[in-house]
């Protein structure tokens, strides 16, 4: 197995996307483009080793690209350099930016994997720019959700106590959070990425919060591919799965189907919000499943 690291231009960033294939050119099967979400990086989906994800299926032939958003993982410049953009740039620029650099890599549609707000921001891409829509084959995404309407202790503490109220302030001076040095997250976030998801994650419609495009009205007239919602019964506030339905149906995808990992229905463990990617029981538990996914729909 092959891992190298590419960067992509996108305005004055350079996205960095860790591609990972088969030796074997002949064998080498369908593009995937994998997206992180919120105070992380593409080191979700993968390890240097070929754990992950991303290598468990480069291992089934397929080539896989693991994207960092600007500033994140070992794109440049960091966001401790520069961190005057949001997610709004994300959505308008750096996912079109990366759909297009795959399939000029590769000339084929990819399947999209998305982890958390990295499913909200690709889907919003997509209802946005109906040129993207030739482009993907398919999607599948772990713990996304929109909105957080559920009540419970952990959303009081990591949305409403941590994200909403200390986070805003802590982030006043700096320009951003350091959330892997508050051993909160994987990677540091922009103070405007994260003013932006507090519009978001609101009971509120699905416009943006930068331009108002009513995301929820055009995606009712969107041509969907076909889409996998995957979370797990511990995720109690990222991606708890009331949320994640509410999403699905904001995107009016009659294609959407949803499965929830827990030992109830007959999952390896009962996972959360990370461990859905990370906890080495998932490569023999659901990560087959989501191959035979793709298999269906290459």
């Amino acid at each position: 197995m092959i891992q190298s690291s590419q960067f992509v231009t996108c305005n004055e960033h350079q996205l960095h996307v860790r591609r990972i294939h088969t030796e074997d050119e002949s064998k080498k099967r369908t593009p995937i483009l994998m997206l992180h979400g919120s105070i992380e990086n593409g080191r979700i989906f993968y390890t240097k080793s070929g754990k992950g994800l991303a290598g468990f299926l480069a291992k089934q032939g397929f080539d896989v690209f693991v994207a960092d958003y600007r500033g994140r993982g070992e794109s440049t410049p960091s966001v401790k350099e520069k961190n005057d953009h949001g997610y709004h740039s994300v959505t308008t620029e750096d996912i079109p930016t990366l759909v297009d650099y795959v399939y000029q890599q590769t000339n084929q549609a990819c399947h999209v994997i998305c982890h958390s707000w990295g499913g909200v921001m690709f889907a919003s891409a997509y209802v946005r720019f109906p040129e993207l829509q030739s482009k993907v084959k398919s999607m599948v995404k772990f713990g996304t959700k929109r909105q957080v309407s559920v009540m419970n202790i952990e959303r009081l503490l990591k949305v409403d106590l941590f994200w909403k109220w200390f986070a805003p302030w802590y982030t006043k001076k700096a320009g951003y959070l350091d959330a892997k040095k508050m051993k909160v997250g994987a990677d540091s976030e922009p103070r405007q990425a994260l003013l932006e998801s507090i519009e978001w994650v609101k009971k509120s419609v699905w416009v943006d919060p930068v331009d108002a495009f009513d995301y929820a009205e055009k995606a009712k007239s969107t041509d969907w591919p076909p889409t996998w919602h995957l979370t797990g019964v511990s995720d109690y506030s990222l991606g708890h799965q009331t949320d994640v339905k509410l999403f699905m149906d904001e995107c009016s995808n009659a294609k959407a189907k949803f499965s929830l990992l827990s030992k109830q229905n007959g999952n390896a463990l009962d996972y959360d919000h990370i461990d859905i990617l990370t906890a080495p029981e998932a490569v023999n538990d659901h990560f087959p499943e989501v191959l035979a996914f793709l298999n269906e729909h290459d």
